[in-house]
């Protein structure tokens, strides 16, 4: 955050130790929704049909989980890629294009694309957005953060995670709140296993953050994925009293949204960018598990 020279030195200490030092963005100028070419098999949404989902958390056979485990693994193996390439100068944007052409290399769908009108392959999250930021033209600055949640559809199954990259040279109250982020995630799946409850993962996520002094923003929630981009399970990262029990091949997401600040958040006029209402940077983490007999597997690891 950008203190105004106008404040107090009081003031700006103040504000210094509660959120760090950063740029606060908003939307900005973009380009057009990318092509996928004819031959790329695609999920239902982009054609116009309606996938129905069970109301209960499906329990997969071997031949969905080995489903599940292809499409996550081109997921990870795309995140992988990124790393490399998010650095000071490139725009979201250039991450966009970047990911929708490594998707269509390993003949993939970007799921985010066409979903419910999203206009881009992927979603970049950077500071102060929270969630389903929208890849633009602005280049990303030094000291930024940028979560980047890349979701492909391959061989009929959708795989998902994400990760905040540090751009730079990055404040201790960034790389504080990114690690923390990871923490929360990692410590979520140790738990995870036959017969435990769902509503365990927000209780662990709450208390890990909680020990960071950090806000999990509540508004954002894990889910089940397969054929489907979401389903059930619904997954609360903060203390819950959501049903039911996990179960051997159950698959989901867990990937929960901290913040230096408050909880609120603000949905923007494109129906699809939410900031922090206060300002606050965010960060998330995100992993697709499959739950099994003796605990849980990674399959975006």
């Amino acid at each position: 955050m950008r203190i105004p020279k106008a404040l107090s030195p009081r003031l700006q200490n103040l504000l210094l130790r509660r959120f760090g030092v950063y740029e606060k963005v908003k939307p900005a100028e973009t380009t057009p929704s990318r092509i996928v070419p004819e031959h790329i098999e695609k999920p239902d949404y982009v054609l116009g049909k309606l996938l129905n989902t069970s109301k209960k958390p499906e329990i997969k056979n071997e031949e969905q989980i080995k489903g599940m485990r292809n499409s996550c693994n081109v997921a990870a193996n795309i995140l992988k890629i990124i790393q490399a390439f998010v650095q000071p100068g490139v725009s979201t944007d250039d991450i966009d294009e970047l990911v929708h052409i490594l998707s269509l290399e390993a003949g993939a769908y970007p799921s985010p694309l066409h979903y419910k009108g999203f206009p881009k392959s992927v979603c970049t999250s950077v500071n102060n957005i929270a969630v389903h930021g929208i890849p633009d033209l602005r280049p990303l600055q030094n000291g930024d953060i940028v979560n980047v949640d890349i979701t492909v559809y391959f061989n009929g199954y959708h795989g998902d995670c994400s990760k905040t990259f540090l751009v730079g040279d990055v404040d201790d109250h960034g790389l504080q709140l990114v690690h923390a982020t990871e923490e929360c995630l990692n410590q979520a799946i140790n738990i995870c296993g036959p017969d435990v409850p769902f509503c365990d993962i927000g209780f662990r996520i709450h208390r890990v953050a909680k020990r960071h002094k950090l806000t999990v923003l509540p508004a954002f929630v894990g889910h089940g994925i397969g054929k489907y981009f979401h389903g059930p399970p619904e997954i609360y990262h903060t203390q819950n009293r959501y049903p039911g029990l996990m179960k051997p091949g159950m698959t989901f997401t867990i990937e929960p949204v901290l913040s230096h600040g408050k909880e609120n958040t603000i949905l923007l006029e494109d129906g699809w960018t939410v900031i922090t209402e206060d300002g606050a940077r965010a960060a998330q983490a995100e992993h697709t598990v499959l739950i099994t007999e003796d605990g849980a597997e990674i399959l975006t690891k």
